[in-house]
């Protein structure tokens, strides 16, 4: 058992996202029912529904909730297939690139109020071909939220997934900005059908500063998603990831994360507990 798996018990965390709550108290009866005292933080209901949400640091500080990152969606994502989340996903299409960037301005903002120091998001499908005009738009507008961000001194967090792990070192390094880094998910690597993600972790480990832990199986059916399931119920090796983080000296935290199901809540708490086993070596 390697020593710094025991650092990663204490970085345990919840993504808020996965519970669906409807308004901060909700969210912490539901980390207090799973364990954790740990979240990172939809950020959207904030600019959303500031009259439910604002009041929420002051109820974190009295509950001993620590908000430990944030997440924000692009506007008018459609998950249906992977096709039309190609199409409509990130930063790439033109007819929402204007709200995309007024929300990123508001969202900057309410996270430098949260005391956040990483947010993540999906940037958008990378085109392979560097030469593409999709990926020199891609980048002119990941640089622009990028450095929106910076002048916060906050970490902007891409999400693993929609990309192997090749063309997502390679378009980090294209992008070549001090703040960008990686929020790796490994389900998301099968989800999309996009290579094993222990490899893609290892290759884009430096660049690694956030995770989400989340599971799935690999799709029999080309062109189409894969299914995700609890952590512990897919394909993810975990203890091949966690060695690999060890490995990589990881020093972010571990969000757990359970976007389908209707059970979320019971899925994520059985999810930490199998985690914890894991990391204790039991």
């Amino acid at each position: 058992m390697q020593t710094s798996y025991a650092a990663f018990l204490s970085r345990l965390a919840v993504c808020s996202w996965s519970l669906q709550p409807a308004s901060p108290e909700q969210l912490i009866q539901q980390l207090k029912t799973i364990g954790l005292d740990r979240v990172q933080l939809d950020l959207d209901p904030f600019r959303e529904l500031p009259a439910v949400w604002d009041h929420a640091p002051a109820l974190f500080a009295q509950a001993g909730i620590t908000p430990v990152s944030g997440m924000f969606r692009t506007a008018n994502e459609d998950y249906t297939t992977l096709e039309t989340i190609r199409l409509t996903g990130g930063l790439v299409p033109d007819a929402t690139w204007e709200q995309n960037w007024s929300n990123a301005q508001a969202t900057v903002k309410i996270a430098q109020r949260l005391g956040l120091k990483f947010v993540m998001f999906h940037a958008g499908f990378v085109p392979h071909d560097h030469q593409d005009p999709v990926f020199v738009k891609l980048v002119d507008r990941i640089r622009a939220v990028a450095r929106l961000f910076a002048g916060a001194g906050i970490t902007l967090g891409c999400e693993t997934g929609q990309e192997t792990g090749p063309d997502l070192k390679k378009f980090l390094q294209h992008l070549a900005e001090p703040n960008v880094a990686v929020n790796f998910d490994p389900a998301n690597m099968i989800l999309y059908n996009n290579g094993d993600p222990i490899e893609a972790l290892r290759l884009v480990g430096p660049q690694v500063k956030s995770c989400h832990l989340k599971d799935a199986i690999v799709t029999r059916v080309p062109g189409t998603w894969g299914e995700e399931v609890a952590v512990g119920a897919g394909q993810v090796d975990w203890p091949a990831f966690f060695q690999t983080m060890a490995e990589i000296r990881f020093g972010g935290y571990f969000c757990l994360e359970r976007e389908a199901g209707n059970q979320r809540l019971e899925d994520i708490r059985s999810g930490r507990l199998l985690v914890e086993k894991l990391l204790r070596g039991e």
